[in-house]
């Protein structure tokens, strides 16, 4: 690894594409909008192989373009298809002779590690924080650039990551929340741990929290979902904030059908990403354990036999949606959840229904949608860096220095990825 100081700042590069984090000291090489040029291209080149929803699909989508690839696919067991879905690089090498860009494309997908400052909130702070929420805050914490006025923590939920940036920067806490009884817990906390907190319920979205983003603030939200960690974006560039850093969640949580691109690199993109599309990255998931693991496998197949069972009852060949479900309807049978998903989209089922027939064809599509999804999958963190780079490249427009990066490893959350922005 190399570094470089420049005007009292650092930047680091290393590899091929892990190169500057921040914005290079020489202004002619702007690696930020070269990696997003290649991804974009990359993904654009590709989409006949990721854009696309496997559910809709009876026999596997690409089958007809590449019969070898489908017949290599089949001889797969689904325990293959879990451990190649673990290691994209083992992933590209099979994918090769079809997708040639997959290799490069795993290669623009990975990203330096920030290096966190020790952090750690002790047992008395840490009551009332998830395990895993509590080492992702002390992560996210720990990578936070200096900063030396007060902060906006937004959509804060009890505060837990203001409350420990005040404790451990001595620093103002603005904790905007929706929810008034998490804000008034939030209190509650901050008194315990003498936080510099101050509470504000209010949505996100209403134009007097835009107005709550000053010059002086240094804005802050981890997994702020979909278009409300976009709405900070603009709000930070419009007030002229001093910095903002964010770790985007739930890309698909957006108010229109389309995404609307941010940044100038990614409006002028040929590539146009449906909100099914902005699910892909979120397939990348935590290990579970197994009996989430067979509960999930279970939910597939019982949807995807339903939908065999309501093409044929509605004469109507293509997928229907059907709504998410609370996990214990799991625990009764396929019969029960079919009438219940009937029941949902106003379909009247005939009596006459062999649900065991149904239920075959699930478990026989299943197969067919993991080995589909595989493939899909090698394109699930570019698709992320691509949207990432879009915010950060949005903000670079505006003259801020910008920083992407990882503020700690994929098992503590594979949404963690780092956008860190300081006005220049």
């Amino acid at each position: 690894m190399r570094r470089s100081c420049h005007d009292g700042g650092c930047y680091f590069w290393q590899g091929r594409y892990n190169d500057a984090l921040f914005s290079p000291p020489d202004p002619e090489t702007p690696v930020l909008a070269q990696r997003f040029e290649r991804l974009d291209h990359l993904l654009t080149a590709s989409r006949s192989w990721w854009q696309y929803q496997p559910y809709h699909h009876l026999t596997l989508a690409f089958a007809g373009q590449a019969p070898d690839l489908a017949a290599l696919l089949n001889d797969l067991s689904l325990g293959e298809i879990n451990r190649l879905d673990g290691d994209m690089a083992a992933l590209a090498t099979l994918l090769a002779p079809w997708i040639p860009g997959g290799a490069e494309l795993h290669d623009l997908s990975e990203l330096v590690r920030f290096e966190p400052e020790p952090i750690d909130c002790g047992k008395g702070m840490a009551l009332h924080m998830p395990g895993r929420k509590q080492t992702q805050i002390e992560a996210f914490t720990g990578c936070l650039p200096p900063h030396q006025g007060p902060y906006l923590e937004w959509c804060a939920g009890k505060g837990h990551l203001g409350r420990l940036v005040s404790v451990h920067r001595s620093a103002e806490i603005t904790s905007l929340e929706l929810q008034g009884q998490l804000c008034e817990a939030g209190r509650v906390l901050a008194m315990r741990d003498g936080a510099r907190m101050h509470f504000i319920e209010a949505d996100a979205f209403a134009v007097e929290s835009a107005a709550l983003i000053a010059p002086e603030h240094h804005a802050m939200a981890l997994h702020a979902c979909g278009e409300l960690h976009t709405h900070l974006l603009e709000g930070v560039v419009e007030r002229g904030a001093s910095g903002v850093s964010i770790s985007p969640c739930c890309y698909h949580l957006i108010r229109g059908s389309d995404y609307r691109p941010l940044s100038q690199a990614a409006q002028h993109s040929a590539l146009r990403l449906a909100k099914a599309d902005l699910r892909l990255p979120l397939q990348e998931t935590v290990t579970s354990g197994a009996r989430i693991a067979r509960l999930r496998e279970l939910e597939v197949v019982w949807r995807l036999g339903f939908d065999c069972l309501q093409r044929q009852v509605r004469g109507v060949d293509e997928y229907l949606p059907v709504p998410n479900i609370q996990k214990s309807l799991l625990a009764d049978s396929f019969e029960a959840f079919c009438r219940w998903a009937a029941e949902r989209k106003g379909i009247v089922l005939p009596e006459a229904i062999n649900y065991l027939d149904f239920l075959g064809q699930g478990e026989a599509r299943y197969g067919d949608v993991a080995r589909m999804e595989l493939v899909r999958h090698l394109f699930r963190r570019p698709l992320e860096i691509w949207l990432a780079l879009d915010r950060a490249l949005f903000l670079q427009e505006r003259g801020y220095r910008v920083e992407v990066g990882e503020f700690c490893a994929k098992p503590m959350t594979p949404r963690n990825i780092l956008i860190r922005a300081v006005r220049a």
